[in-house]
């Protein structure tokens, strides 16, 4: 059994309305504290369960370990700029030499030469790469990214994310899930 579940994590699959995840990387979850919260308000309908209960002296519930909103939740179309998220649409390796170890991201055009943080300029880099590239451009360091950056949509990203599934997955979970490994490289 997972360390996450033993200890008492009893991760709760969130989806939304239409049954796909709020979003795959970061996979959505909640506690079960949140998701049991949930059903008590009325926003969530308990679509599978764990085999455990919590109880009180008048009442048991079994732990879900699947949910899905009442509500459709529209997802956002412009995600936001994170670190996190241009290591995701870079598919978490480096540039310049396709490395996946100690990212960290670079700017094309150096900010200290008028570069701006943005999608279109900042590419993940691995830090022999970026202290490499230094402060130059990419003609002058002869450096130059596998792709060039863009603004990713959502669906790239989730895209993106499939590759990457998490270390844990009930096995509830399974059928909401679609961990696509025939994704264009």
């Amino acid at each position: 059994m997972n360390a996450h579940v033993s200890q008492g994590g009893w991760p709760v699959l969130v989806l939304n309305a239409d049954f796909r995840p709020l979003s795959y990387y970061p996979l959505s979850l909640w506690s079960w504290q949140d998701a049991i919260k949930a059903v008590f308000l009325d926003r969530v309908n308990i679509v599978e369960h764990y085999d455990r209960a919590v109880r009180s002296p008048s009442f048991e519930i079994q732990l879900p370990s699947v949910v899905s909103l009442k509500s459709f939740v529209k997802p956002t179309t412009h995600p936001a700029f994170t670190r996190f998220n241009v290591f995701l649409r870079d598919r978490f390796v480096c540039q310049y030499c396709s490395s996946n170890d100690d990212l960290t991201f670079d700017h094309i055009v150096p900010r200290s030469k008028g570069g701006q943080t943005t999608w279109e300029n900042v590419v993940a880099a691995c830090s022999p790469c970026n202290l490499r590239k230094g402060n130059l451009t990419p003609h002058q360091a002869r450096m130059f990214p596998r792709q060039l950056p863009f603004a990713p949509t959502v669906h790239q990203l989730h895209r993106n994310g499939r590759l990457f599934p998490p270390n844990y997955l009930h096995d509830s979970w399974l059928d909401y899930l679609y961990w696509d490994t025939e994704l264009d490289p």
